[in-house]
């Protein structure tokens, strides 16, 4: 890997210098703390993507199974998960180390214990027999297509009947291709949100 992207967000191991942020966040009635660092994805604030994702999740319906947050960077997805539903085990993945550590360090502050956070590449080292009824995505765009279209498809492997996969992405970023390639794998995608230019993409497995 490149000098340059072994700062990135998607990197393994990200070398940036330390730069420790604390970012608190807001959805109806429950505030989390989140401390943030140089080398994961959106170090400043919780990004607006993210933010229009936990708010449309709490709307829909899904099997009363686990949830997973691929690609979960410091946790914000997960963790606003865990806290939405108490009664649920949250899986949180990522390849970074950093942004792992900081999940865990977030989930402690936060006083969340029903989560599992740890490393996978998407869906390797997630458990083959262990079945979701929701997965949640924020996907790395910057890792690139071949990567996004692994967390979008690798899903339906990972799903129960009738679990629910949802996406955050920007029209720019390739929202259109990521509808079609969800409405090929699951005959159906639905566009739950629109909000600044970021989509909330549904798909239900059959």
């Amino acid at each position: 890997m490149s000098a340059e992207k072994n700062q990135m967000y998607f990197a393994t191991d990200p070398n940036a210098k330390h730069d420790e942020h604390v970012v608190d966040y807001h959805v109806d009635n429950v505030d989390l703390k989140f401390t943030t660092d140089a080398g994961v994805f959106s170090k400043m604030r919780v990004d607006y993507g993210s933010g229009v994702l936990i708010k449309t999740m709490k709307e829909v319906d899904f099997p009363k199974n686990n949830i997973l947050d691929v690609g979960t960077g410091y946790g914000p997805i997960g963790l606003f998960a865990a806290k939405f539903w108490p009664d649920k085990k949250v899986d949180m993945v990522d390849v970074n180390e950093r942004g792992l550590k900081l999940a865990k360090q977030n989930a402690k502050v936060n006083h969340i214990k029903n989560v599992n956070i740890y490393s996978s590449d998407c869906y390797a080292q997630v458990d083959n027999d262990k079945k979701f009824g929701l997965i949640l995505t924020n996907p790395p765009i910057r890792a690139g297509k071949k990567v996004v279209n692994e967390i979008l498809m690798g899903a339906n492997e990972h799903l129960v009947s009738g679990g629910v996969l949802l996406v955050v992405i920007q029209k720019k970023q390739g929202e259109p291709s990521a509808c079609k390639n969800m409405t090929d794998t699951y005959g159906n995608c639905e566009i739950l949100t629109r909000d600044k230019g970021y989509y909330i993409l549904k798909s239900t497995k059959n």
